[in-house]
C-alpha cells in the first residue's frame, strides 16, 4: 500500500557525527532525498550550489520567509539557514522520505510546521566533549577560533535533546547506524503514514460479511 513520506529530522552538536550518518543512511537507501538548504554563508572549496546548498544573498533569503517558502530557518554564527518548503511537500505526498542535517531550532520549527504529523526526529549525542572537541579538530575544516565557537555552542544544543523522538549516544558509527536504519524502517508503519489503510479495512470488512 502506498505511503506517506516522513520527515526525517537528525540533529547534533557540530562533530558529533549527523552529517556521517545521514550520508551512510542515503547509500542504505537511494530513494531517501536530502533536503538542500539554502544559506547566505559563501561555499566553501568543493561544494556545488543546488547540491550541497542553495547559496543566496541575505535579501533573497528574507524574500523567501517573508513569502512562507522556507519550512525553517534560522541564523547561525552570523549566516542565515533554512529549508525550502516546496520540494518537501511534494516528496511528501509521493511517498518519499526527507533527510533533513539541522539544528534544534529547525527542528522545532518542522515539528510544530503543518507537516508535523510526518516528522521523526532524532538526537545524536558525543560519548564525551573531549571527544566532540578531537572529532571537531580532525575533520580539518575550521580554524581554532571557529572551532572553539562550535564547542561552546555545543552545550547549548546538547540541552534540547528532550525534544526529539529518540535519542542516541554516537559512541560507534555502525552500530548508531544499524540502531537509525531500525528506527526508520519502524516508522514507515505507523498507521498515520499508511493513508490507505482504513479503505483497506473496510474491503477486509466487506469480505468478511460476504462470508456470514
Amino acid at each position: 500500500m502506498k505511503r506517506r513520506g516522513l520527515l526525517i529530522i537528525l540533529s547534533s552538536p557540530s562533530g558529533a557525527g549527523k552529517s556521517t550518518l545521514a550520508g551512510r543512511l542515503r547509500a542504505w537507501d537511494s530513494s531517501l532525498s536530502f533536503s538542500v538548504s539554502a544559506t547566505t554563508r559563501e561555499p566553501r572549496t568543493g561544494e556545488v550550489d543546488g547540491k550541497d546548498y542553495f547559496f543566496v544573498t541575505t535579501e533573497e533569503f528574507q524574500s523567501q520567509v517573508s513569502n512562507g517558502e522556507m519550512l525553517e530557518h534560522a541564523r547561525v554564527f552570523g549566516n542565515y539557514y533554512g529549508s525550502p518548503k516546496g520540494p518537501v511537500q511534494e516528496a511528501i505526498d509521493a511517498g518519499r522520505d526527507v533527510l533533513f542535517d539541522i539544528d534544534w531550532q529547525g527542528a522545532q520549527q518542522i515539528s510544530k510546521s503543518a507537516l508535523s504529523d510526518h516528522v521523526l526526529s532524532i538526537f545524536i549525542l558525543p560519548p564525551s566533549i573531549t571527544e566532540l572537541h578531537r572529532r571537531l579538530v580532525s575533520r580539518g575544516q575550521d580554524d581554532a577560533e571557529t572551532i572553539e565557537r562550535r564547542m561552546q555552542k555545543s552545550w547549548d544544543e546538547i540541552s534540547h535533546w528532550d525534544g526529539y523522538d529518540y535519542v542516541m549516544v554516537n559512541d560507534d558509527l555502525d552500530e548508531t547506524e544499524a540502531r537509525l536504519k531500525t528506527i526508520i524502517s519502524a516508522e514507515r508503519l505507523r498507521a498515520s503514514q499508511q493513508p490507505n489503510l482504513m479503505t483497506h479495512v473496510r474491503e477486509l470488512q466487506a469480505q468478511f460479511e460476504e462470508r456470514s
